[in-house]
């Protein structure tokens, strides 16, 4: 039984994305080259010497690849939820960026320059994480019954809402950076252990094990395997398709809310193009996380990692000095290059199934 279990995970996809990951961590820990470090004095912050480090391994790079990952791999998990249903959402940054809006203009109004200054922090900072979640679900909500209310395919929709939603931000802040938040918000999510930001890290892991139990371990996750295996079959089991579809796309739009929670944290404002073109970056982990856009495959961990292999990418173009405007290309190619795997992949599996 062990044997087994040991055998069938590493024929998972996970076990070979964490390959993946592995070799593109040794090559750029080898070609990457190394860096001066400053070395300060813990009491004056003096500089008292320098220190050369492997430009990768150095713990404020890896500190970048968690952190800039993090939101990715939120969204990653409710795009990947919505894929597996055979959905597709194009407007997945546009509500990260009305969401964090969203929040960014709450928690302004009752910050320290608002005209609420006396407001406490203990209420207002929770209070402004549930608005800026409540506008990431809404907008996916409103995604989904479109969808279903419509009878209009989600690349049609998805790419409406992507511009309707950016408007809205764009208008309510009228081009604007929101900031002013009250301190308290930043400290948390800025907050370093070993110079590692814990909090972003420690959201995607409860994301991700989320993410894995409602697909893999509850009624409502086998029926979104299930629609996006077939939704005629599962039409005649008796699902509710429609409920099922409305119901991942509004996780979609609740994850990006999550993520923008985390970029208010962290970057300590929001505008109208906070989350431009990272539809891409989202959509591109979760099919490299093993998400088939055919529907009725994928995983909550294999877009986590999917983000990983993603800002890895990203991290290495700028650590081996290729010129960044190809990271778009790159991108997109891998996209492409996962998706013809699948296809292969899923026509092995047919030519399998037919000899048997």
């Amino acid at each position: 039984m062990r044997q087994s279990r040991i055998l069938s995970f590493f024929r998972a996809k996970e076990a070979g994305l964490v390959a993946v990951i592995l070799v593109l961590g040794l090559l750029l820990t080898v070609f990457g080259g190394t860096v001066q470090r400053k070395v300060r004095d813990p009491k004056t912050g003096a500089v008292v010497s320098m220190v050369e480090t492997n430009k990768f391994l150095q713990r404020q790079n890896l500190d970048i690849i968690f952190k800039h990952s993090s939101w990715t791999a939120i969204m990653a998990v409710g795009a990947t939820a919505l894929i597996i249903s055979g959905g597709i959402d194009l407007s997945i940054g546009s509500i990260y960026c009305l969401a964090a809006v969203t929040g960014a203009m709450f928690l302004r109004w009752l910050g320290p320059e608002g005209p609420y200054p006396s407001a406490s922090a203990a209420w207002v900072v929770p209070l402004g994480i549930i608005v800026t979640l409540l506008m990431g679900s809404l907008c996916g909500l409103a995604n989904g019954l479109m969808i279903v209310g419509l009878r209009v395919h989600p690349f049609i929709v998805t790419l409406g809402t992507m511009s309707v939603f950016r408007g809205i931000a764009f208008v309510t802040t009228r081009a604007q950076a929101i900031t002013d938040y009250p301190p308290e918000f930043g400290h948390f999510f800025r907050h370093t252990v070993f110079d590692f930001t814990l909090v972003p890290i420690v959201m995607v892991l409860l994301v991700a094990a989320a993410g894995s139990v409602f697909l893999r371990h509850t009624v409502t996750g086998r029926y979104v395997y299930a629609v996006g295996g077939s939704e005629t079959a599962s039409l005649f089991s008796g699902i509710s398709v429609g409920r099922i579809r409305v119901a991942v796309f509004t996780i979609a739009g609740l994850a990006g809310g999550i993520a923008a929670i985390i970029c208010l944290g962290i970057y300590g404002s929001a505008d109208s193009s906070t989350g431009r073109s990272y539809e891409l970056d989202v959509i591109a982990a979760a099919v490299v996380g093993g998400a088939s856009l055919s529907g009725g495959r994928g995983s909550a961990i294999g877009a986590v990692l999917g983000a990983l292999v993603i800002q890895l990418i990203s991290n290495g173009i700028l650590i081996l000095g290729i010129d960044q405007n190809y990271t778009e290309i790159i991108k997109g190619a891998v996209i492409i290059l996962a998706v013809v795997l699948d296809q292969l992949g899923a026509s092995l599996n047919r030519r399998r199934l037919l000899k048997t």
